[in-house]
């Protein structure tokens, strides 16, 4: 007898092809056995200790959430359904170039600070890892050696190493410092991290010039990882920033992952073709190129990240001294309003498009839910008033939704044949942004059921097998024997998104199983208490 199997199921494999009707057994973790229309062949059937009728399901792989920001809720939430009820069951961390390792205490007393919008202050936790290594063995023996709520992979983070070898000051490495930084970069890798990130718009990371990015992306190429930025712009002159990445890479010899590839801003409506097209002409080349995008039109950061990169220099400490002056502040305004800060993407600040999502102190809580020109309004003074207070009250822990995408750019972008889904999910905040608890379920049910605008098919590749592929997977992302049974099944016909602007921590619809390693960790639609989430390291070259 095996451990389970599931009949009559739907089954898309995460390859992209048609899909078919199949019973699945499982034994000890893994799918063993595929029966192709086991009921209308008429042959004997698999048996095991325990069947479940998928009539009306879809099985897929479970989904990979190739950039999220669950570094601390993995070992915060032992629950963690924000991931487990859309049907994650990997999710991809130490995004846009900040993370908790590599580090040391001086290093991370920093990163915590600069981070706290994204994942809190971390009061609750304890930081008793300083290398990748001894993180992914936190993550493995999580909740008192139980594991995690689902599987997590880790790159490196730029910016940290930076900080860790360089410090927070905009300056040039010296030849001793890159080499530290190289020797980082390799151990992470050596410790089973899958790539390297960058976060191109925070300090400390968006100091390094292409020279040294590039050395640290030779470091990566080695291991076989790949490199995932947030490039130096969103908005005026996305399409360069793009360019940089792509000729960086390429000198480099490495991977690129494009992180929430967007195109927004009003300076680029209508423009996702031309991005597409430069893609398309590296790829040609021989560039090996993948993207991730989450399915909505604004965006989640923290309100901090919009200042001009020369108020952050310094670290958290030094920014809220500047906030603190009036002189300096006037000069952050002026960049912000009138210039357009390289926080802000180039584009000057159009505070209605900002919008208070999550502060630290709940004494600040009524900003929360409204934009910084309406919280201004009701206290009768200036959006920037506002929102330096803001900064200088929370100190840099606000998170904001900023209103600056465009449906017909997403919509272009997911149908591209290197796309792969991301969530890009601050789970912080009283009102975080929905693709936290809802990017999955919605490609599903908005982007496939309701608009067309990828097949079911084509859509579970994008979410399943491609971002396997380029985690150098060899277990994972397909229905296939032999391969970890990390599988969802959901209903093709009510699958969507619970979550909003307005109730964003609702969960999903129409998702009654997920298995991670043949475990449920969602049952009859109800989380159970498995924890069967390990770290997932890089596969040796």
């Amino acid at each position: 007898m095996e451990d389970l199997v599931i009949r009559d199921a739907d089954v898309v494999d995460g390859t992209g092809g048609p899909s078919y009707r199949a019973d699945v057994v499982i034994d000890d973790g893994r799918i063993v056995a595929i029966v192709q229309e086991a009921a209308a062949a008429g042959c004997q059937r698999p048996t095991a200790t325990r069947e479940l009728d998928a009539e009306g399901l879809v099985l897929s792989p479970g989904f990979v959430d190739m950039h999220a920001h669950s570094d601390l809720a993995l070992l915060r939430d032992p629950d963690h359904s924000a991931k487990a009820a859309q049907g994650v069951t990997l999710e991809v961390l130490g995004q846009d170039g900040l993370s908790y390792a590599p580090v040391d205490d001086r290093t991370l007393v920093g990163v915590r600070r600069a981070i706290a919008g994204w994942n809190g202050h971390g009061d609750d936790i304890d930081f008793d890892w300083r290398s990748v290594g001894e993180y992914l063995d936190r993550l493995d023996f999580g909740f008192e050696g139980r594991g995690i709520a689902v599987n997590a992979a880790y790159l490196v983070p730029q910016g940290t190493v930076r900080a860790l070898a360089v410090g927070w000051e905009d300056r040039e490495a010296t030849p001793g410092e890159l080499d530290r930084m190289r020797r980082l970069v390799a151990e992470g890798m050596e410790q089973g991290a899958v790539g390297l990130s960058s976060g191109l718009t925070y300090t400390p990371g968006m100091y390094a010039g292409d020279a040294e990015l590039t050395e640290l992306c030779r470091v990566v190429a080695r291991y076989g990882g790949y490199y995932c930025p947030h490039h130096r712009s969103y908005g005026a002159g996305a399409l360069e920033a793009y360019e940089e990445m792509v000729q960086l890479t390429r000198e480099a010899g490495c991977s690129l992952h494009l992180a929430h590839a967007t195109m927004n801003f009003g300076v680029n409506e209508g423009r996702a073709p031309e991005l597409l097209a430069l893609l398309d002409d590296a790829l040609a080349a021989g560039a090996d190129i993948t993207l991730d995008t989450y399915p909505y039109t604004p965006g989640c950061t923290t309100l901090v990240a919009l200042l001009p990169s020369w108020a952050s220099e310094g670290g958290p400490e030094a920014v809220l001294a500047r906030l603190a002056d009036e002189q300096t502040a006037e000069r952050v305004r002026h960049d912000l309003e009138v210039t357009g800060a390289d926080g802000c993407h180039g584009v000057p600040v159009d505070w209605d498009t900002i919008e208070i999502s999550g502060v630290g102190d709940q004494r600040l809580a009524d900003h929360v839910g409204r934009t910084v020109r309406q919280s201004a309004a009701l206290r009768g003074e200036t959006p920037w008033a506002t929102a330096r207070r803001l900064l200088l009250e929370d100190r840099l822990a606000p998170t904001i939704l900023q209103h600056v995408g465009h449906e017909e750019n997403v919509r272009t972008i997911m149908r591209h044949r290197v796309h792969t889904g991301g969530s890009d999910g601050i789970l912080q905040g009283a009102k975080p942004h929905p693709r936290a608890y809802g990017t999955f379920p919605h490609y599903l049910g908005r982007y496939v059921r309701e608009l067309g605008v990828l097949s079911l098919e084509e859509c579970v590749a994008h979410l399943t097998g491609r971002p396997a592929a380029r985690l150098r997977l060899p277990d994972r992302g397909l229905v296939r024997e032999g391969y970890r049974a990390d599988l969802v099944l959901f209903d093709p016909r009510t699958v969507a998104a619970g979550s909003t602007y307005d109730a964003p921590r609702t969960l999903p619809s129409g998702i009654p199983h997920v298995l991670i390693d043949g475990r449920f960790v969602i049952e009859d639609g109800r989380r159970t208490d498995v924890l069967a989430g390990r770290a997932v390291r890089r596969s040796p070259v």
